[in-house]
């Protein structure tokens, strides 16, 4: 009964290195979304509940891209929680630390990631045993230089953070040298506008390059 990220589900996402943070309009897109992803070599995804259609498109991707590692994010009440885990979430991902939403989560047995900015952040999601946190906003709030300076405290602990906000083709590989960054929040891989544009070819080719970057980065690191 808890939220902790169990060792094989971390171990899965943080092979990727990035989770594709999706924002669909039409549930209808969730099947060859999911598939022009994997074309590309990026097997998780993080569907946000920032449109009604992102449960729906999490059970067509369940049933039909089951290879897909699935998760939830902007999970913002504990009712959210419940209907994450019951459209059969991986994960769930907020973007702040709210006591009550990871209480629900550890009851629900929903594997977490809260999002943290500050070392009180930090520090309230280890309460509820987290360990895998999301640093959210990054580059607004200081970026890596940042990261590094209120994660210090906590390095003997294990956590791994992962950045969203700011992150992209261009700064993700300085991230990724770090040993704390488990993984990148990749907006950019599949933005809303492709999404509905239903360009796919895209998106794959934003994936494979964004892995080519990863792969080079952790060869260096």
């Amino acid at each position: 009964m808890s939220q902790a990220f169990d060792p094989e589900l971390a171990t899965r996402i943080e092979s990727f290195g990035v989770i594709a943070v999706l924002v669909v309009d039409r549930a209808d897109d969730a099947i060859p979304l999911a598939r022009a992803l994997l074309d590309g070599g990026v097997g998780v995804m993080e569907l946000t509940l920032r449109t009604p259609a992102a449960l729906d498109a999490l059970k067509k991707i369940r049933s039909s891209v089951p290879e897909m590692i699935a998760g939830v994010g902007t999970i913002l009440t504990p009712v959210q929680v419940q209907a994450a885990k019951e459209a059969g979430a991986a994960f769930g991902v907020a973007p702040g630390t709210n006591g009550k939403v990871l209480a629900a989560a550890r009851v629900a047995g929903l594997p977490f990631a809260p999002g943290i900015a500050t070392p009180s952040d930090i520090e309230a999601a280890l309460e509820h045993e987290c360990r895998l946190l999301k640093f959210f906003p990054s580059e607004p709030s200081g970026g890596l230089s940042y990261l590094k300076n209120i994660a210090a405290p906590y390095a003997h602990l294990g956590l791994k953070f992962v950045p969203l906000g700011g992150v992209n083709e261009k700064n993700m590989a300085a991230y990724l040298g770090e040993p704390m960054v488990g993984a990148l929040g990749g907006s950019w891989l599949a933005p809303r506008d492709l999404i509905n544009a239903a360009d796919w070819s895209a998106i794959t080719a934003r994936c494979a390059a964004a892995v080519e970057i990863i792969k080079s980065a952790r060869k260096s690191s």
